[in-house]
């Protein structure tokens, strides 16, 4: 998906599920591009998007697009994307099933963050972990986390998807990029009687919502 903020309070978009979009002359209309789901696979659309992203590009990804895990269908085989640029690494592990989070604010005067309590309540997610150590990382700036009132955070039933303390980045930027990472994105569905009906709906959170809208703004070169 790819989006285009103007420099009124409107905002023009496309959406798109072919990754062949993500060429130089495509992403060249564009001053913001968003990752709902996964990422590219093919190293001509990786090039393109790493080249769009170093001359000034902008990016907004969500939950699963940071996700890479060797073995498995989606490895870590795109170093500049998972080290560099998200600074994550390889996926470690989540929590189940999706459940609401107390998430606190690490950064308020960020312009993603500055509208938003210092704790507020997510909307259900799969919360994910990650190999590398993001506090460690001086490019890195965390916006969001976990709130230690959320322990314990998931209802299992394996006893490692449950997390009982630690902690667990959620929202982050890279200072180097123009760019903004939120693992919130997976909606509850009924998996306990397997009708795979929706529970909840990651937008229906309004302070969610604020986060979500004062970072495309910023992202988009607007403030509000």
């Amino acid at each position: 998906m790819v989006c285009q903020s103007s420099q009124t309070t409107r905002v023009t978009y496309d959406s798109t599920s072919n990754w062949a979009n993500l060429n130089a002359g495509f992403l060249a209309n564009y001053k913001v591009v968003i990752f709902l789901d996964t990422r590219p696979e093919a190293p001509a659309q990786r090039k393109a998007f790493q080249t769009y992203i170093e001359k000034g590009g902008a990016w907004l990804g969500f939950h699963f697009s940071a996700f890479a895990l060797t073995p498995s269908k989606y490895p870590q085989n795109w170093p500049w994307y998972h080290q560099q640029f998200l600074g994550s690494g390889e996926y470690k592990s989540n929590t189940w099933g999706p459940t609401e989070a107390v998430l606190r604010v690490e950064n308020a005067e960020h312009p993603a963050t500055k509208n938003l309590p210092k704790t507020f309540t997510s909307s259900p997610n799969e919360w994910y972990s990650w190999k590398n150590d993001l506090r460690k990382n001086p490019n890195i700036q965390i916006l969001l986390s976990i709130d230690p009132e959320s322990f314990p955070l998931g209802t299992g039933p394996k006893p490692n998807e449950i997390w009982k303390s630690g902690y667990y980045p959620v929202v982050w930027t890279n200072k180097k990029y123009k760019m903004l990472y939120v693992n919130m994105g997976h909606n509850d569905l009924d998996y306990e009687h397997k009708t795979n009906e929706e529970l909840s709906f990651t937008f229906e959170n309004e302070i969610q919502n604020q986060l979500i809208l004062d970072g495309l703004f910023w992202l988009g070169g607007r403030t509000k």
